[in-house]
């Protein structure tokens, strides 16, 4: 598979300090977004090593000579691997909290792909959330684990009340905050074309699903990311904010 990405992360307009922290490495097909919470120096420390931790797990899984490590096989699938990592990842925050007093309560939200052969495998533990952009249409494929979004899919609330919501930044899952964690997952048969688009929700907060798509079906990918971030800035950057897309040019 050849791909195009980009990616970009912005302290926004209220912030003092950026606890996102993002990874683009084409040469293992992997793509993170991470979104730390636990204070300035928890929330960014959480979703450093969120991401640093599933690049170095698969980093040498990919690797033929390495021996993997004993919960895990070879032989499983990427997307598999990719929540070891992450579960790897959720083991050694919640290890370093327990150490040092001043990181107790951190955690991450992580959204993570893999894209290999024909497919993308998207892992994804609390509201940063993956899109798929096809044929001029948009598709969310991960679930917000927040309150609201346990909401909306009981019925309880309609997406339209979310942005008002007091509680919309309440997440129900997180990396780090307990020793274990399960990711969901989901994987897509790719097209050439497709756009896959991860984001924290300092971007989806301010900035609506349609015009995601807009802005990734009128410019390049460079220009795509800016521009998110430029609008959700100008409706206030309540957040930190950080996009990744990545595009696919051939598949085989």
């Amino acid at each position: 598979m050849k791909v195009e990405s980009y990616g970009i992360s912005n302290v926004g307009m209220k912030r003092g300090q950026n606890e996102d922290n993002y990874l683009v490495n084409e040469s293992l097909g992997l793509y993170v977004v991470a979104d730390g919470m636990g204070g300035h120096v928890g929330g960014e420390f959480a979703s450093k090593m969120a991401v640093t931790t599933v690049e170095e797990v698969l980093a040498q899984l990919s690797q033929s000579q390495g021996k993997p490590p004993a919960e895990i096989s070879k032989d499983v699938s990427h997307g598999e691997k990719l929540k070891f990592a992450i579960r790897e990842a959720s083991r050694r925050i919640f290890d370093q909290a327990l150490y040092d007093e001043s990181l107790r309560g951190m955690g991450t939200t992580i959204v993570a792909m893999i894209l290999h052969k024909t497919k993308a495998y998207v892992a994804h533990v609390g509201d940063s959330r993956g899109y798929l952009i096809r044929e001029g249409k948009i598709e969310q494929i991960t679930q917000d684990h927040s309150l609201v979004g346990e909401q909306i899919r009981a019925g309880i609330l309609s997406p339209d009340d979310v942005k008002a919501h007091r509680y919309k930044n309440i997440i129900t899952r997180s990396v780090g905050y307990q020793e274990f964690v399960e990711s969901d997952l989901c994987v897509k048969e790719l097209q050439v074309g497709d756009k896959l688009l991860l984001c924290s929700d300092g971007l989806s907060n301010m900035v609506t699903d349609s015009e995601m798509l807009e802005l990734a079906t009128r410019h390049s990918l460079q220009e795509t990311c800016e521009n998110l971030v430029a609008l959700a800035n100008e409706r206030g950057g309540d957040d930190n904010i950080t996009v990744v897309i990545a595009q696919t040019i051939e598949i085989n």
